[in-house]
């Protein structure tokens, strides 16, 4: 078995991404999609996928911004659970995979609804200027479970 010693600055740089992705859905909780969006590159893309087809495409921090406030306005509530997270390096550029649970409390016809998803997360990393910033995103929300609570 072959033992991988990464660098210090290997590890810094997965720490950053990883912090960087917990960020995006903290901010993504709290509604502050300003903020949230400062963390993608002027020009990223967010496309997001269930059932295996694309149900949104955005692109530009302005774009994104508007989408996910039109996407969350109805919940009251959001919770992103992350979890196991896998990032491959390369200079200034990585790539990375991570799994979210995703928790969304809102009101259907006023019925309060819970509605857990499953989601798997592509990322695509640049360093600009010394900071980590996500350049594309997949979101592919892999199944979905609706209850009134």
């Amino acid at each position: 078995m072959r033992v991988n010693i990464m660098s210090i600055e290997e590890l810094y740089d997965r720490t950053y991404i990883k912090e960087l992705f917990d960020r995006v859905s903290v901010l993504g909780d709290k509604k502050d999609f300003h903020a949230q969006v400062q963390l993608f590159t002027e020009n990223a893309v967010s496309e997001s996928y269930a059932g295996g087809k694309q149900i949104l495409k955005l692109e530009g921090r302005t774009e994104m911004e508007k989408g996910f406030k039109i996407f969350l306005s109805k919940i009251e509530t959001v919770y992103h659970f992350n979890g196991q997270q896998i990032v491959d390096l390369d200079g200034d550029a990585a790539h990375g995979t991570c799994y979210c649970l995703i928790t969304l409390i809102g009101n259907d016809g006023g019925q309060k609804t819970r509605t857990t998803i499953g989601a798997i997360y592509k990322d695509d990393y640049v360093r600009e200027n010394s900071q980590w910033l996500i350049a594309k995103r997949r979101g592919i929300f892999d199944w979905q479970e609706k209850h009134n609570v």
